[in-house]
């Protein structure tokens, strides 16, 4: 084209050199128009271009923000390859990440200028998009596994703590029909009562006069208490709180230790009521007035008790 318009320009010049006035008009205007025409294929011909770089600079910008999307997409991911049992498949995942860390920072840095690259990096996003589906597919259905598992596991330990909790109950019964067994297996000592008496074997009815303490009460029939031998002990306290007792190796056990005692006395028990049980206490201390208790005992347990006053 432009050959042709360099024939025509220098055919209108060699009229113009023939000296003919008409002609050379016609060739200035026809130079003119040519150099116009020139101007505006030239003019457009470089629009077209910056067209098709503009159109290719944008789709570049659209790429970059689906490769920032689908490598944002890989990041979130990231921390659920652990449940991924596919050792060759995380290894695939973790090569194409790579892949599209690289592809992205390629179109940041503008090096992907034409729509021959443009339209490789475009088929490759959609075959990377194709990868992330199949590792969020597989992701997907493993935590849907582990979920099931995780409420089934929920279930379970409900179940066993439902289980835990009714046995605790059980126990709990148990040891209280237990305790109760043994309550009501306990022998029971009733109207204790103690009376001072003089050297005669009278009442004493001052404190000076009292040569013996008689503690008496019966023991009450009882079908469930074991028979035999019973080692009963009273303990006799003073208004101060003191024990009397008569030697300090004079102790019985009672609830894992050992306590004094003030005196003692075996009886045979058939689980029948006993009449009329006596133990004495000799008075060889200073006794002074007030109020004091009587404690009876046997079988570790405190059975039966009692409270008596001496007067000046």
């Amino acid at each position: 084209m432009h050959a042709q318009i360099l024939r025509n320009m220098a055919d209108w010049k060699e009229m113009i050199k023939n000296n003919k006035p008409v002609a050379g008009v016609v060739a200035a205007v026809a130079v003119v128009l040519v150099a116009v025409i020139v101007v505006l294929a030239v003019s457009n011909s470089k629009h077209a271009k910056e067209i098709e770089q503009l159109e290719v600079e944008k789709e570049r910008m659209q790429l970059e923000y689906e490769y920032a999307d689908l490598a944002e997409q890989y990041a979130l991911y990231e921390g659920q390859k652990l449940i991924l049992k596919n050792d060759s498949l995380i290894e695939r995942l973790e090569a194409e990440q790579l892949k599209v860390q690289r592809l992205y920072e390629e179109l940041k840095s503008e090096k992907a200028t034409n729509a021959a690259r443009i339209a490789e990096l475009r088929a490759e996003l959609e075959t990377l998009r194709g990868i992330m589906r199949v590792y969020v597919a597989q992701i997907d259905s493993l935590n849907r596994e582990n979920k099931t598992l995780r409420d089934e596991n929920k279930k379970q330990r409900r179940t066993i703590a439902n289980v835990k909790s009714q046995n605790e109950q059980l126990i709990s019964q148990r040891d209280s029909l237990t305790e109760k067994v043994i309550i009501a297996s306990k022998l029971d000592a009733v109207g204790v009562k103690v009376t001072p008496l003089r050297k005669n074997g009278k009442l004493a009815k001052k404190i000076k006069q009292i040569t013996k303490l008689e503690i008496s009460f019966s023991i009450a029939k009882n079908v469930t208490a074991s028979t035999g031998e019973k080692h009963v002990y009273a303990r006799i306290r003073k208004p101060d709180g003191d024990i009397l007792i008569k030697n300090e190796s004079d102790v019985f056990p009672f609830e894992g230790s050992h306590i004094p005692y003030s005196c003692r006395k075996v009886v045979e028990y058939a689980g029948e009521e006993i009449n009329g049980v006596a133990m004495y206490w000799d008075v060889e201390e200073f006794l002074y007035p007030g109020e004091y208790e009587v404690e009876i005992f046997a079988d570790n347990y405190l059975i039966g008790s009692g409270v008596f006053t001496l007067e000046k």
